[in-house]
């Protein structure tokens, strides 16, 4: 298939390679007891046709990869070297990735045997994977980019990689041979989106092609090693409802953010770094009216909308001469002459939060973005920074008269000590007293203490507001008698509790 495939005299070596027995060890043999070999691959999908036969196995267990001793890395190496001189890489480009799998591991098949190499099936299933991997994925991520439990992957040079699942960090048996293989794969990564990253240009921000976000910064700005960091999307998009389910908003909390999202409220998510500003953003996009035009402004991509019309637009970095930048401004700027009935920002942090306002306040009403910050009223303070250190000479009155004008609610969302995501505020803005810009609460979320095993428990309740500034809105969609009971219920809760 390749061309260079021919006899495999070449290939044989002078003594066979005997692996010794503890390449095969797993790392934590308690948790998967008496299982055959080859259950225990990095990636179940692709483990020999025999079904697993522990179906209430967590899928943590399943997924998790084994801890590979230096001798199984060398005799990886190795084979690695003699399938590069093998195979003919122009011919392997044409065919799809299942087609050119099969071929990789059929010829890694034959240099094991014509190298005499000694090894269980298990370790064989492992060895064909990782080099799959490393031909045609991403290497060692790809056993963590197949779990959906894992919220982030931090790679702190070849030998140390991180995961976050359920909130909490722990660290993986995962590394790399060296930091140039690291570096490959990241290169990897952010040229399918058009950019590139080395020594000349050693941060970048990029995407998978899931949406997931994607940040590398490499030497010399990083001393130990390349640093790649993935904020990954869950494969089956979150929705209001589920985050009801989890415990993030109260299900009457949960009602009135679809009547904001439904009846064009202009609305800022405020948070701090993994809160889930952006997954919140996503599932407050749902309730937008299929028919409405939506332009979406984003660093890197992310946000998965569903409406059928919809136009994502993303920033570009300058080029090697340091020409060709494409800024959040800019792009904010052009959406005005796109025809759009709502802008979403992926985040708000600079001057185009002069733009974002402007558009809100010139009939692009349901407006949304999200922004950085701990608390709504801390949110409007960086709202006003951020319009200052765009080089605008506005008195601060002008600009939060700006503010109060264009922005109806703000939805706080936390990341709590326990790891745990709550939506901690829905808060309006009201209007101006003097100079001070009034907001009033509609939900927040209440700590209350936390169980044995550290776990924060909280509930979230009603302030009390009968009627909300934004209820004429809400009568104009039609939205006023689900409004009116959303509140009621809440208020009905609040007085049993």
């Amino acid at each position: 298939m390749f061309g260079k495939r021919g006899s495999g005299a070449d290939l044989a070596p002078k003594e066979p390679i005997t692996p010794p027995p503890q390449v095969s060890e797993p790392a934590a043999p308690a948790a998967e007891p008496a299982k055959p070999a080859p259950e225990s691959r990095a990636e179940p999908a692709a483990a020999a046709p025999e079904p697993v036969a522990a179906p209430a196995a967590p899928e943590k267990a399943a997924s998790a990869p084994r801890k590979k001793s230096e001798d199984y890395y060398d005799i990886k190496t190795q084979i690695f070297s003699a399938l590069i001189d093998t195979i003919d890489l122009s011919q392997l480009g044409r065919l799809d990735v299942e087609a050119a799998r099969e071929e990789i591991r059929d010829i890694v098949g034959d240099i094991i045997a014509l190298k005499n190499v000694v090894m269980s099936i298990a370790e064989q299933e492992d060895l064909l994977e990782d080099i799959c991997n490393d031909v045609l994925g991403f290497g060692p991520l790809e056993p963590l980019l197949a779990r959906d439990d894992i919220a982030d992957i931090m790679v702190n040079g070849a030998e140390t990689t991180f995961i976050e699942v359920s909130g909490k960090v722990e660290e993986t048996p995962i590394k790399f041979r060296d930091n140039q293989q690291l570096m490959n794969i990241c290169q990897r990564i952010v040229s399918q989106v058009g950019r590139r990253v080395d020594e000349a240009s050693p941060i970048c921000d990029a995407r998978l092609i899931d949406g997931s976000r994607v940040n590398v910064i490499a030497p010399p700005l990083a001393i130990d090693g390349p640093t790649l960091t993935i904020r990954k999307f869950k494969k089956d998009k979150l929705t209001l409802d589920q985050l009801v389910k989890f415990g993030s908003i109260s299900p009457e909390g949960g009602e009135i953010l679809q009547i904001i999202g439904r009846c064009r409220c202009n609305v800022l998510i405020s948070g701090g770094t993994g809160s889930g500003k952006t997954t919140l953003l996503n599932c407050l996009t749902a309730y937008i009216d299929s028919t409405e035009r939506i332009i979406t402004c984003e660093d890197a991509a992310e946000l998965q909308l569903q409406q059928p019309h919809v136009v994502r637009l993303e920033t570009r970095p300058p080029n090697l001469e340091g020409e060709g930048e494409v800024t959040m401004r800019e792009l904010v700027k052009n959406c005005l002459r796109m025809r759009p009935e709502r802008i979403i920002v992926g985040e708000v942090r600079g001057p185009e939060a002069f733009d974002l306002l402007q558009a809100m306040n010139t009939g692009h009403d349901g407006s949304m973005g999200t922004l950085h910050a701990n608390s709504p009223r801390e949110a409007l303070s960086r709202l006003e920074s951020m319009i200052t250190m765009g080089g605008f000479s506005l008195p601060s009155k002008t600009i939060r008269e700006m503010i109060v004008s264009s922005v109806d609610v703000i939805v706080q969302a936390m990341r709590l000590r326990d790891g745990s995501r709550r939506i901690t505020h829905v808060t309006e803005v009201v209007g101006m007293e003097g100079d001070v810009i009034i907001t009033q609460d509609v939900f927040l979320y209440d700590i209350t203490g936390e169980d044995a095993s550290g776990k924060i428990i909280g509930r979230h309740k009603s302030t009390g507001i009968g009627r909300p500034v934004f209820w004429e809105r809400a009568r104009y969609f039609g939205e006023e008698n689900r409004l009116a009971a959303a509140l009621d219920a809440a208020d009905s809760q609040e007085a049993m509790a």
